[in-house]
């Protein structure tokens, strides 16, 4: 990388960090490019449009931003888990914990969402409940879960996680949530005796 590339990459990622701080502590509207340039030190708004041409495209960028940094963590927290039922609980534990981790991010997030920012988020909630499905599927294959529609158990859990967010930031234990959460689907996967099907049972 040049020393022009690493320049304009640093000033994108100022950019970026002031615009969810700002998000999540004065909400959308407050969140302007003069917001911006004043709690960055910049001398002019040139500096914001040079990189991004309109309010949209900055909200756009932070929100894919979000999405890539929540990616990479749960990846981080999957590495090595190879039990259908130990990678259910450790998705529910990991995003609860990114959410409790990463609150300026998960607020600033939602006020873009909620302001209709970020027009294609569907596809990024899509494929996130696409690969829940795929593991309740598989955990379904292998005999490990019970019989049960795969779509809409990760709709399920999927609007189970993504609820815990006003709860931890009001206060609640993140540990309580995942735990709480984990054991909900870990029940709700097993059949009436509580235990796993061997692959091929149907009730």
């Amino acid at each position: 990388m040049t020393t022009r590339q690493a320049a304009t990459a640093a000033r994108r990622e100022q950019i970026t960090r002031t615009t969810i701080a700002l998000l999540a502590e004065r909400g959308y509207q407050a969140t302007t490019f003069e917001a911006i340039c004043n709690e960055a030190g910049l001398s002019s708004k040139r500096l914001i449009t040079y990189h991004f041409s309109s309010k949209d495209e900055l909200f756009s960028a932070v929100a894919e931003r979000i999405a890539a940094d929540s990616e990479r963590y749960m990846q981080a927290a999957l590495s090595g888990v190879t039990s259908v039922r130990d990678l259910l609980v450790t998705v529910i534990r990991a995003n609860v914990m990114f959410i409790a981790s990463h609150s300026p991010e998960v607020e600033a997030l939602r006020q873009i969402l909620l302001n209709g920012g970020m027009s294609d988020w569907e596809r990024y909630h899509i494929d996130s409940q696409n690969r829940l499905a795929r593991l309740f599927a598989e955990g379904q294959r292998t005999g490990v879960f019970r019989p049960c529609d795969p779509q809409i158990m990760a709709a399920a859990l999927r609007a189970s996680i993504d609820s815990v967010a006003p709860l931890v930031s009001a206060g609640l234990d993140p540990d309580l949530c995942a735990n709480e959460l984990a054991e909900l689907f870990d029940l709700g996967t097993r059949d009436a005796s509580g235990t796993s099907r061997p692959p091929g049972t149907r009730t």
